[in-house]
């Protein structure tokens, strides 16, 4: 096919339509969208010749930061501070005992060097933010399971990626000094923690502070603060990846003026990037080749799941008070996606010889573990009773347009079972002047509020307010979490 701007363009929507439409048939099959996004990418790989593993590397990279940001927006930190330790323990110890495990068995099955094997081990090490993310947002997993979960695949892929990068150096440079690659790692997670914590604070004052003439260019803004981050921290020697997730989480869990709008635009930024990101993925795989590997990919893959994966969670959540059945749920949630194969192509970029054969078995062990694990989690959570009840979902949501410079805005808040304001009337409740109660979301049905109108537990509550009055109003429910959930 000849590229000119129009046919790019038609080719661009193409696949768009298509990814959304798998997305539905995915839902309806229990499996998890990826596979069906790499499946569209093989079928097109029939009649578009696509080979730039730098582009797709460029891109994939670009699709995790708006995936981990739009992840660690919607993760709440009252959540995962419970869970810090274990989730740490799982990004770091876990990352490795899982490389050293696949790492020895490719380093046979695949005929390579034990600093080749390794390098494979790395690159399938850690779980995969996007495919976790995807995949929990529908399951009714516990609470505690799934908050360590993604707070684990939210962190651990910057130890993937330093390992990777390390091994491929030491592949390259024989001489380089284990100590030297020691201090780097520390000196990435440290300055990936600062970053994103400093940026964070940053992003939040100058969403809150600057009045735009559109509320439409707050997403915008947010998501620049995220790009921002990644470079710059990338740029002096740090993680990017973990920076962005914890810049994320500090804007997820502060107050933000259309933190509503912020959301729920990068909701569907992310999934556009994912299916562009799986699609072109799926592009870059010669299904000649990967018969060349299949049983060796197959292999690998099910020692990852059935042992790699296992080893690493049972050892590295010693003594942090998983039963024996959430471990086990633990190690079957370890999803590889998008991580995995960007980080395949590495060894393609660096020119190493065995760069084709690992891509095309990785894409063997992520392909195996979408289809196996991912339309397996539920029903095995559910299996040892660790399914928690149904996710609530509001049914509706209200939010201003637009309302250029102006000081209004709409806050949404929760009525909490022990909250002030449950059981009084509208008009009961010392609101501030510049204060109107819009809309009360009860069950499946809105309720237009007057003054008479009594609040209850679980009633969703709309007011336009002036930013200055958030904190007052906020005190007023007192449901609200320090962190500043509003919902």
């Amino acid at each position: 096919m000849q590229f000119t701007t129009d046919n790019t363009v038609f080719l661009f929507s193409i696949l768009l339509i298509l990814g959304v439409l798998t997305t539905k048939f995915s839902s309806r099959l229990g499996l998890p969208s990826l596979v069906f996004y790499i499946g569209v990418g093989m079928v097109l790989s029939r009649f578009i010749y696509y080979d730039n593993a730098a582009l797709t590397q460029l891109f994939g990279i670009f699709a995790l930061i708006v995936i981990l940001f739009e992840g660690g927006m919607q993760t709440k930190w009252s959540r995962v501070k419970r869970v810090i330790a274990p989730s740490v323990s799982l990004a770091t110890l876990g990352v490795l005992l899982t490389t050293a495990v696949v790492g020895a068995a490719a380093t046979f099955i695949l005929q390579v060097t034990w600093l080749e094997g390794m390098l494979f081990g790395a690159i399938v090490g850690s779980t995969d933010a996007a495919a976790v993310f995807a995949v929990l947002g529908s399951k009714n997993i516990k609470q505690r399971l799934s908050s360590t979960l993604e707070a684990e695949s939210g962190t651990n892929d910057p130890m993937a990626v330093f390992l990777t990068v390390a091994l491929i150096e030491l592949l390259q440079n024989p001489e380089a000094k284990y100590g030297i690659l020691l201090l780097q790692f520390i000196l990435q997670m440290g300055l990936g923690l600062t970053a994103g914590l400093i940026m964070g604070r940053l992003a939040v004052k100058s969403v809150n502070r600057i009045n735009l003439d559109s509320s439409g260019l707050y997403p915008v803004f947010a998501i620049a603060f995220a790009i921002f981050t990644y470079s710059a921290t990338a740029m002096i020697g740090g993680s990017g990846l973990l920076a962005v997730y914890i810049m994320a989480l500090i804007v997820g869990n502060s107050d933000l003026t259309y933190k509503h709008s912020i959301i729920r635009f990068h909701e569907g930024f992310a999934w556009m990037m994912q299916i562009l990101m799986f699609i072109l993925l799926g592009l870059l795989v010669f299904p000649e080749n990967l018969l060349q590997v299949i049983w060796q990919g197959i292999l690998l893959s099910l020692i990852l799941m059935f042992a790699a994966r296992p080893i690493g969670v049972f050892l590295s959540t010693m003594g942090m008070g998983f039963s024996t059945r959430e471990k086990v749920v633990i190690s079957w949630a370890g999803l590889r996606g998008a991580v995995p194969i960007v980080l395949a192509t590495y060894p393609l970029l660096a020119g190493l010889d065995i760069g084709q054969m690992f891509f095309d078995a990785v894409f063997f062990v992520v392909l195996t573990s979408a289809l196996i694990q991912g339309a397996t989690i539920s029903p095995l959570a559910e299996k040892l009773g660790l399914a928690g009840g149904s996710k609530p979902v509001v049914p509706h949501s209200l939010e201003l347009v637009s309302i250029g410079k102006t000081s209004s805005e709409i806050l949404e808040t929760y009525v909490e079972e022990h909250s002030p304001a449950a059981g009084k009337s509208v008009k009961s409740i010392p609101f501030p002047n510049e204060c109107l109660v819009t809309a009360v979301i009860r069950g499946d049905r809105v309720v237009t509020p007057n003054g008479n109108t009594r609040l209850k537990q679980g009633d969703t509550v709309y007011l336009m307010i002036n930013k200055r009055e958030r904190e007052h109003v906020k005190r007023l429910f007192a449901g609200i979490d320090a962190e500043g959930d509003e919902s």
